[in-house]
Formats: C-alpha cells, structure tokens, sequence
C-alpha cells in the first residue's frame, strides 16, 4: 500500500512536536515550560508510541495529566493576523473560504468509495484497512494546501493558526484519546460482568422492554459518566448486550451495536466529560455561561434516548 495511516499519525505528532518547540520559545506565555512538555509528550505518543513499552505510555499519560490538571497548560502569543486583516481577506474571498471546508468531505467521501481499489505500480494506492482515516488523512492535506492558496498565507501561519487552536482547546485535547483508553480498562478489569450480576440481581430481566431500557439507558449513563461512547460500550455490551439481548432475546448483534452507540450519544449531549463536544465549543465561543452548550442539547437528547430505546425493542429481531 502506498498510503497509510502510519504516515498521518507521524505527521501529526510532528505537529504536536513543533507546537512544543513554539511554546518553549514564547516568553509571553506565562507557563510555556509545562506546555510545551504537554505536546511534547503528546508528539512522543505519536511519534515513537508503538516502540516505547506499555507502561512508558502509561507515565507518559499520567504526567500529562497531572501538568494539565495543576493548569500546565496555558494560552501564549501566536502572531496571528489582525482583525481588519482578516476582515478584508473575507470580503476579498467571499464564499471561497468555504472551499478548504468542502474539500475535506468530498475527498473523503472519493476515497472511501471510489478509490478503494486503485493500484499504482501493483499496490493499492489507500491502506483498505484503515480506508476512511486515510482519505480523511489525505483530504485535510489538501485542504490546508488549498486554504495557502486561497489566502496567500504561508504554511508557518498555518502552524500558528494550528498552535493557536490546540492551545485554545487545551487538555481537552487528549481526552477521547484517553478516555477510548478507559473503556478498554473497565473491560479488562470486569465493569462488564460487575453490571451484569447488578443488574441480573437486582432488575427482573424477565420482561424484554426492561432489558433493552437498562441497556439503552446505561448507555446513556456511562457514557455521561466517562464521557465518551467508546468507552461505555464495551461495559455494557459486556454486561447486558451480550449475555441477556443476544444471548437471552435472540437481538441482532448489529442493530444492539449501531442503536446502543446512538443512546451512547445521547448522553455524550449531556455531560461536560465530553469537552471535545461541549466544554471546547463555550471556549471557543467565549459564552458567559461554561454548560450553555449543554443545556442547549438536553431537550434534544432526552427524546432521542426515549426513539432509540422503542427502535431497539421493535427492531432487534430483525436480521
């Protein structure tokens, strides 16, 4: 294969490497040594994580942790162009400031699809495995190249807008990556089975409406607990959606999985776990109120969680 996944984490942890290195040199942030040691460490995941050990990874996480946790990670000065200046590059380009925006789902969606099996040379040209990360990968490259030529900016304003960004979001940064990590940990540590002889003890599963809205609706609680879906689902496949819906009713694996994940989401609308979604967004925003964004998506959620429990119930048997 001639393009794979490999290269964008690279990539990406070159970013995260050169984000360090431009912390460290900016005096006007007033704690840029431990920022800068936070994407430092952050690149080193991706640079170099498959060689280190496990447990190496481990620290890594932790310290990283501990610097964001005691405000280690703060805002500095970036170089980045002034306001009438980027007012008159908008009435300048107008609607083609959309274009970057637009490239990134276009090639995504072509390479997914039509590409998938273009060889070059007797390789593939995508990595099948991994397939929609790649052209995702290679649309946002693209993307970027286009935004440079659109606005006659330089690739090193890009890397100050990018450090500008990452800065602004923070910590929250790392948190799907971490908390991907703690739903693999619940499972290894028996969350699962814990659930199940709770829930089995203590919930008559007798009734098959029951056992779907335990399912559904821890879910949604897990997922407001760890913040992320992932995280929760092997939990509560483990605990009810193996052994009692598949095992017990005879659910299809496929609609227990896909309608979980979407009850799973419901609840990534109510919780500030899920910075990424719901804490970035007030930041970046800069609203008054930190769970205005949260508050926004609850009336949304709560009817969704309450489709999705009566979907799975009617169409679980489906094959």
């Amino acid at each position: 294969m001639i393009i794979l996944l490999d290269y964008f984490y690279l990539a990406l942890g070159a970013m995260l490497a050169a984000s360090a290195v431009m912390s460290l040199r900016d005096k006007d942030n007033p704690r840029r040594y431990s920022s800068a040691l936070f994407w430092a460490l952050y690149a080193a995941v991706y640079l170099v994580g498959e060689r280190l050990p496990a447990a190496i990874v481990g620290v890594i996480m932790i310290v990283m942790a501990l610097i964001a946790g005691c405000g280690g990670v703060t805002l500095g000065k970036y170089g980045v162009r002034t306001p009438e200046e980027k007012s008159s590059s908008a009435r300048r380009l107008g609607h083609l400031l959309f274009i970057p925006a637009l490239i990134i789902p276009v090639v995504t969606m072509i390479g997914s699809t039509l590409l998938k099996d273009v060889h070059i040379g007797g390789l593939l040209l995508l990595e099948t495995k991994h397939l929609t990360l790649v052209s995702l990968g290679c649309a946002s490259v693209l993307a970027v190249g286009a935004a440079c030529w659109l606005t006659r900016s330089t690739p090193a304003q890009g890397m100050r807008e990018w450090r500008r960004l990452v800065d602004a979001v923070g910590w929250a940064v790392v948190l799907p990556h971490m908390l991907a990590v703690l739903g693999l940990l619940f499972a290894e540590a028996g969350v699962g089975k814990a659930v199940a002889h709770i829930t089995t003890s203590y919930i008559n599963m007798d009734s098959r409406f029951v056992a779907v809205v335990v399912f559904c609706v821890g879910m949604a609680l897990f997922t407001i607990i760890m913040g992320n879906g992932f995280a929760a689902f092997p939990v509560m496949a483990g605990g009810v959606g193996i052994p009692i819906l598949i095992g017990q009713y005879g659910a299809n694996p496929a609609v227990m999985a896909a309608i979980g994940m979407f009850s799973a989401y419901c609840g990534t609308l109510m919780t500030p776990m899920a910075a990424n979604f719901n804490v970035v967004p007030v930041v970046l925003l800069e609203l008054p109120d930190k769970h205005a964004v949260i508050k926004a998506q609850i009336p949304t959620a709560l009817p969704l969680l309450v489709a999705n429990i009566f979907l799975l119930y009617f169409l679980m048997d489906q094959k």
